[in-house]
């Protein structure tokens, strides 16, 4: 018989911090997620207004259909906290951009998953016609036969109930034998042709459009007369910056060397990506009025743009394969919109490129519609809170080439104005919440629109060979990029990253003393019209019918380029945690203070705390000047302290332009660790095991160790359990 505990053995008790990650929310996919051997439905490739037709016939067999195959993003979570760092001016992840290499390694579907998808559809007769570098998308392409037999679905046709022509649609949603994630399955029905949002009025010779317009026929505003009333005196000219234009139909070169003529501008170079089998031609049916339009608007106010990229998919083309090339390009950091799809809800597969766009640093301008306030569903892709969306008004200036006078809502009358409304598919974003809604009637519950605005009316035009005025928001989206890309010009030239996303920025500056030095504020004016009677009207601040409003020059164009100039690292105060009197895991922590801007900016430290000390309560940095260190640290208060958790807030403010920034500490007292129980000797038999138990008290979590006359025991040897409370011998 031997006496296990023949020297000194002791158990000694420790305590630790847990940090518990934030929660975010993510997107669900509109595809179920199938496990092995199941079938896979994929939703919203029917269109709603199908299932209530009557069908008229069946799509022919000889016809073949160009489709897409679209996957969910991965770690959606993760995305979502990713980009609100990014936004955050107080994160040391701001502006922090990601390459589409690094957005396709963290967030992209797997390779696998991919493989998987092109294995599917090569093993069920499908052509694999493209791919994207992203893993987003595959682009098929099969017969009618094949498409109904792989999918599951019968390819109807119906007779559209709103245009004269028919369309076709599955008569049910696809299933597919898939166990990889499935999106969305686009192209699958033609219910939804893309539409331009512009209104064309005749030009009448001699009959001016306002006694105080611009400078082309009959008084159009045109080239020079855009930057004259939004950026006077401003040299930025969009230099080294490529805008991108998303279109569904083509465009004559002429009409755009016409123009840069006849308004006396550069000639601008232009890149046409040609997407989807369009061959660039102008269809004739107006859509190339739209193209002309945006590509004129753009170089009007960024004449010394390096190049404008047209993205053309033709009036058949899959908004998908344009918006993808678009973010997988990464060429263009401001890009433009000016087309819709009536009827057509969200889109969950344009949302996550979007995602992918501003966690990239692009910015995407869409315009928010020509048919006043909405009143039920904002069709696609006019609500989404994933990028911005551009409203429109009626400009006046002192006369052609002359300044800003007014501004007021464009609205002609009879249905026929600027976009707005309350999202009925979208819950308000985090950056809209610090509006107050109460004069503008929007929503505190879901996604308002527009965001910004920009004129819309009377606006010259060249396209097919004749001169045209012309009205819609789809004037002031490529604007609104165009004005962007003099951002980023200035961004660049300070050593700054691109603006990316504008709204969270934005948004900031509505709420800011200097508002109305950065925004003209539309005030007059509304969207009403006979099926919307009583909204929206313009009021002061933020409105659902040209949003915060339209740019004021280079006020707007640095309050964007250099959005807070005062740097804090780190973007979190310390957790600390101790017995009563102490010591504590943590007792200081410092914190660096830069400026990034081009002037001199003062700051103060507000801090209520009775435990903390600051070693500094205010001060000035130099522009691009040396840095300052703010040490806060616990003083003799903390030790005194009973039990308890306490917080304190820290608010660091730049004088300058009245921004703040928290930062959040936490102090845990708590019960010292004690051995309740100690462990016993024991005399056991040669060869039989001896077990020591233990039992300890205190306010935290602890963890364990087993020492043998002051030697830590480790597992092994027929030794277990040395760092828990009970130890076999």
């Amino acid at each position: 018989m031997k006496n296990k505990a023949s020297g000194f053995l002791e158990i000694l008790p420790r305590f630790y911090s847990m940090f518990l990650a934030g929660l975010a929310v993510a997107c669900v996919p509109f595809g179920m997620a199938a496990q092995a051997g199941e079938l896979q439905q994929v939703h919203a490739e029917q269109p709603w207004v199908a299932a209530h037709l009557a069908p008229i016939g069946h799509l022919p067999e000889t016809q073949r259909l160009n489709l897409a195959i679209c996957l969910p993003l991965r770690n959606q979570t993760a995305l979502s906290n990713l980009l609100q760092q990014i936004y955050n001016p107080a994160s040391p992840n701001f502006h922090h951009f990601l390459t589409p290499e690094q957005f396709t390694e963290q967030f992209g579907p797997s390779q696998t998953d991919y493989q998987a998808v092109i294995a599917f559809a090569r093993a069920n007769g499908f052509e694999v016609t493209a791919t994207h570098p992203n893993r987003m998308l595959l682009d098929i392409s099969g017969s009618v036969p094949v498409i109904e037999k792989a999918l599951h679905v019968t390819l109807r046709t119906y007779r559209h109930p709103a245009e004269s022509r028919t369309f076709y649609a599955p008569d049910t949603e696809p299933i597919v034998d898939l166990t990889v994630p499935i999106l969305r399955i686009s192209g699958l029905n033609n219910y939804s042709l893309p539409h331009p949002r512009l209104t064309v009025k005749p030009l009448v010779d001699g009959q001016n459009a306002a006694s105080n317009a611009g400078s082309g026929p009959d008084g159009t505003y045109m080239g020079n007369d855009f930057r004259a009333a939004y950026v006077p005196n401003v040299t930025l000219n969009g230099s080294g910056q490529a805008i991108g234009l998303l279109e569904f139909d083509g465009y004559t070169s002429n009409d755009i060397a016409y123009y840069e003529k006849k308004a006396g501008l550069p000639s601008v170079t232009l890149t046409n990506v040609l997407l989807d089998g369009f061959g660039g031609g102008p269809t004739g049916d107006g859509g190339e009025v739209e193209v002309s339009l945006d590509i004129e608007m753009d170089i009007s106010m960024a004449p010394g743009t390096s190049q404008v990229i047209v993205y053309e998919a033709g009036p058949y083309g899959n908004w998908h394969d344009i918006l993808n090339r678009m973010a997988t390009d990464d060429f263009c950091k401001q890009m433009s919109c000016s087309w819709y799809a009536p009827g057509e809800p969200a889109d969950p597969v344009a949302d996550q490129i979007w995602q992918e766009m501003a966690a990239q640093g692009q910015s995407f301008l869409d315009a928010s519609g020509d048919n006043d306030a909405y009143t039920g569903l904002i069709p696609f892709p006019g609500d989404s809170p994933y990028i911005t969306q551009v409203g429109g008004t009626t400009l006046s200036t002192t006369g052609p080439g002359g300044s800003w006078t007014s501004e007021t809502v464009w609205n002609w009358g009879s249905g026929i104005g600027s976009g707005g409304g309350i999202s009925t598919q979208y819950p308000i974003p985090s950056w809209q919440t610090n509006v107050s809604m109460t004069a503008n009637q929007g929503s505190t519950t879901n996604r308002n629109t527009p965001d910004v605005a920009l004129t819309a009316d009377n606006v010259y035009v060249r396209a097919d060979g004749s001169d045209l005025d012309v009205g819609g928001t789809s004037c002031a989206a490529p604007l609104w990029a165009a004005f962007t890309a003099l951002v980023n010009q200035e961004a660049i030239a300070s050593g700054h990253s691109t603006v990316g996303f504008l709204n969270p920025l934005v948004y900031a500056i509505g709420g800011k003393a200097a508002y109305a030095s950065d925004f003209h504020d539309i005030t007059t004016g509304n969207n009403e019209s006979p099926s919307s009677p009583t909204r929206f009207s313009a009021v002061a601040g933020y409105d659902l019918c040209t949003g915060w409003g339209t740019p004021v020059g280079q006020t707007l164009i640095d309050a964007l380029a250099n959005p807070e100039p005062l740097v804090i690292t780190p973007a979190t105060g310390f957790f600390s945690i101790g017995g009563l009197g102490g010591p504590f895991t943590v007792t200081n922590e410092t914190f660096t203070l830069t400026n990034s801007g081009t002037n001199t900016l003062s700051w103060t430290l507000a801090n209520t705390s009775a435990w903390l000390n600051v070693s500094s309560s205010g001060g000035a940095l130099a522009a691009s000047g040396p840095a300052t260190n703010v040490v806060v640290s616990l003083n003799t208060t903390a030790s005194n302290l009973t039990l308890g958790i306490y917080t304190a807030s820290l608010a660091f403010t730049n004088l300058n332009d009245n921004f703040g920034q928290d930062r959040q500490f936490t102090l845990d007292i708590i019960s010292p660790p004690v051995i309740t129980l100690q462990p016993t000797n024991q005399a056991v038999l040669d060869g039989e095991n001896a077990a020591f138990a233990a039992q300890t008290g205190g306010g935290v979590p602890q963890y364990y160790q087993w020492r043998f006359n002051g030697t830590n025991l480790t597992d092994g040897d027929g030794l277990v359990g040395s760092q828990t409370t009970n130890l076999t011998v």
